[in-house]
């Protein structure tokens, strides 16, 4: 009898182990497999031998800083601007209700759910060079040449990155703004304040976390996008993603499309670092 209990103890502990081991196997088989593999192909160089020789082919090129810019740069641009038009249009929507505006926070949601090449395909139809809005402005002012041309650039594949991916900052913000107590609004109406500063007091403090939440998405996806780049096919906008497709498929140099696909998810990585440093410092809870 002594010796059943400490058998059923120890049977007892080793459960959580046992219920550990299938999601550690998928995890192993799906993720850190193929990415030892990655890594594996990154650091083995001509001569067969493991070394940082790649690493430094890869870091003296210009290609590859150029894309490297542009990555950040659009990645940049794209969230400040997700966070920019998300918020006007989260505040409109919870704190100005209007007829319809229930209708407009559903349809905004279905967006998430919408494959990117079809907003980069309605981009396409409505301001590219055969598009309606130049198909109108050339049958009307007598155009030779497309007035609006601004699609085809790293401007049109931030505008469409915006519209992507703002519904992600718009559902946790929103969110957020039903949560605040308007007794705290209307007090603050009451005294006088400006409405700036409601927003500004009462209004962001409370928005930060979820402001932080997309913004760190927003900053991740559009750092990694891939699909709205090659679909516009903007003239010289080279991203990373783009720069380990052409190096993987159209060259088939494997070894340099997965040194950068490497860095890239240092980078990536790297980012999300930073947003979780940041949310620390600030109290944010994620």
């Amino acid at each position: 009898m002594s010796l059943i209990l400490p058998l059923e103890k120890q049977a007892l502990n080793l459960r959580p182990l046992l219920w550990l081991l299938l999601p550690l196997l998928v995890l192993a088989t799906l993720f850190f497999w193929p990415l030892s593999l990655i890594v594996e192909q990154a650091l083995r160089g001509a001569n067969g031998e493991i070394g940082l020789e790649t690493f430094r082919q890869v870091v003296d090129s210009k290609r590859f800083v150029g894309a490297l810019l542009n990555t950040l740069q659009i990645a940049f641009f794209a969230t400040a601007g997700c966070l920019l038009l998300g918020s006007v249009m989260s505040l409109i929507l919870v704190f100005i209700p209007f007829p319809g505006s229930e209708l407009i926070g559903r349809v905004i949601d279905t967006f998430i759910a919408l494959p990117t090449f079809l907003i980069t395909l309605a981009f396409t139809f409505i301001y590219g060079s055969a598009g309606l809005l130049n198909g109108a402005l050339m049958s009307l002012f007598a155009f030779e040449l497309p007035p609006v041309d601004f699609l085809y650039s790293m401007q049109g594949v931030i505008l469409a990155e915006i519209t992507v991916f703002t519904p992600l900052v718009m559902r946790p913000l929103m969110a957020a703004l039903r949560q605040i107590d308007k007794s705290q609004l209307e007090a603050a109406s009451i005294l006088g304040a400006h409405p700036l500063r409601v927003i500004g007091q009462v209004i962001f403090p409370a928005a930060l976390p979820a402001l932080m939440a997309g913004g760190s998405l927003c900053l991740l996806l559009t750092t990694n996008e891939f699909g709205i780049v090659l679909f516009i096919g903007a003239k010289g906008v080279n991203t990373l993603p783009m720069m380990v497709y052409s190096k993987a498929i159209l060259e088939s140099d494997y070894t340099v499309a997965c040194m950068i696909a490497l860095i890239n998810i240092v980078l990536s990585l790297g980012l999300f670092s930073l947003y979780r440093l940041a949310a620390s410092r600030t109290g944010v809870r994620s």
